[in-house]
């Protein structure tokens, strides 16, 4: 094979405007703090032990990965290499990536207990890695809090008694808003699971909406109307859009705000010492305090010209020293078991990093068997799609909120039935 020069593409767009040849391996990759930057090193790192292999990174927007890969993934084309969420749901598109590992034995034992969520049902193929694990749940403008004179609610507050004391701080402090919540189906599914929420029916099909999603969803139209939620962040898009809040949090516009572990590192690099924050877990519904387990993960396309290409790649990226590399670097919750029974050094000298770490940690005890079993369900990817768009549609005015509930079940149905033909 020929040695080819190292090319690294950054690019806003599907697809790079760098001209791929045969035997490159293209990685589609999107960022939510500095991981976009910690990947590029490792791949660099990568090519210059491999000469023979170009790896061409393309970072993304999360919307690209969303909404533009799985068309380009119907089609039966895409990158050869993805970070992706929507795991579960596009699972046909994986590569089985087992023929092409030095040591699929060291894949299963030390990576294999999510294999379940990337792989179609009833398969054994090796899809890829989760890039970290993640858990949803709350920070807290600590700084804002103590200049209001607000007591932060503590570990079995509910989500009526958070709205409340961040709605204090909303009015002492002059906010746009006391909270937000990221637009995410995803998002909302934890609170939704603490009031009961069962989205998964007895035959493993979408169950309709019950009282656990209605009585969540109420309250979050509710606190739009009222002005403690951010409208902004859920009513500003269209469809099943994306928006986080976290640049609403970062800039000191809310007291509260509900994302995921995932934006640990974000919110160090961004905040700095400007405020104090503190990691809070999930606030309590009426069975539960339950955040979302899930993840990123890196898989293969089956759709590649260069499997042999990709394996290696994978090899590495997934090898325990770069993996825990990574973890470090980017402040994540590793899925890697030989490197969590190691010791993680997080590489950050901001004391609100490693206190909002122990308290992720610390919740991932508190998940409710209902939240767990979503990761692996191949249908959870339609429903938050459904939730987002109708209780969006039911803040903007544009519905009811049982109209909303009545065309999530639609959706829903639809969706189910287009699967099945």
């Amino acid at each position: 094979m020929q040695s080819r020069k190292i090319v690294l593409a950054l690019t806003a767009g599907l697809m790079s405007s760098t001209v791929a040849f045969a035997g490159d391996v293209r990685v589609m990759w999107y960022s939510d703090g500095v991981e976009g930057e910690v990947i590029q090193d490792l791949l660099n790192r990568f090519m210059e032990q491999n000469p023979d292999i170009n790896v061409i990174l393309d970072n993304v927007a999360y919307q690209v990965i969303q909404e533009q890969l799985p068309i380009e993934l119907e089609a039966g084309r895409g990158p050869d290499i993805a970070r992706v969420t929507n795991i579960k749901t596009l699972a046909d598109h994986w590569l089985d990536l087992t023929p092409y590992l030095a040591d699929p034995e060291y894949w299963r034992t030390n990576l294999g207990a999510q294999f379940d969520w990337m792989r179609p049902d009833g398969s054994e193929i090796i899809p890829g890695f989760m890039t970290q694990l993640t858990l949803t749940g709350g920070f807290a403008n600590k700084t804002l809090f103590e200049q209001a004179g607000v007591e932060i609610p503590g570990p079995e507050a509910t989500w009526d008694e958070w709205v409340e004391a961040a709605g204090k701080v909303q009015d002492s402090q002059q906010l746009n808003a006391a909270f937000a919540i990221d637009r995410s189906g995803h998002r909302i599914s934890a609170p939704n699971v603490s009031y009961g929420a069962n989205y998964i029916g007895p035959d493993r099909l979408p169950a309709p909406v019950d009282e656990g999603t209605k009585t969540f969803a109420r309250k979050l139209v509710e606190w739009t109307e009222s002005g403690r939620m951010n409208k902004d962040v859920w009513v500003s898009a269209a469809g099943t859009t994306y928006r986080a809040a976290a640049d609403d949090f970062i800039n000191a516009q809310i007291a509260y705000y509900y994302s995921g572990s995932w934006q640990v590192a974000n919110l160090s690099t961004k905040i700095g010492d400007a405020f104090d924050w503190v990691a809070t877990g999930s606030p309590c519904g009426t069975v539960a305090c339950s955040g979302l387990p899930g993840g990123a993960a890196l898989v293969g396309i089956k759709y590649t010209k260069n499997p042999e290409e990709v394996g290696k790649v994978m090899d590495y990226l997934a090898s325990e020293d770069v993996v825990r590399e990574f973890t470090e670097r980017t402040l994540f919750l590793p899925a890697h078991k030989g490197v969590i029974a190691g010791e993680i050094d997080f590489q950050s000298d901001d004391p609100n990093v490693k206190a909002a770490l122990t308290a992720f940690v610390k919740a991932t005890g508190q998940v409710h068997e209902n939240a767990n079993a979503l990761p692996a369900w191949k249908w959870g990817t339609p429903v938050y799609g459904a939730l987002v768009t109708r209780i969006s549609q039911a803040m903007a005015g544009e519905l009811s909120i049982d109209d909303a509930f009545t065309r999530i079940d639609e959706d829903i149905k639809a969706q189910v039935a287009e699967a099945s033909k």
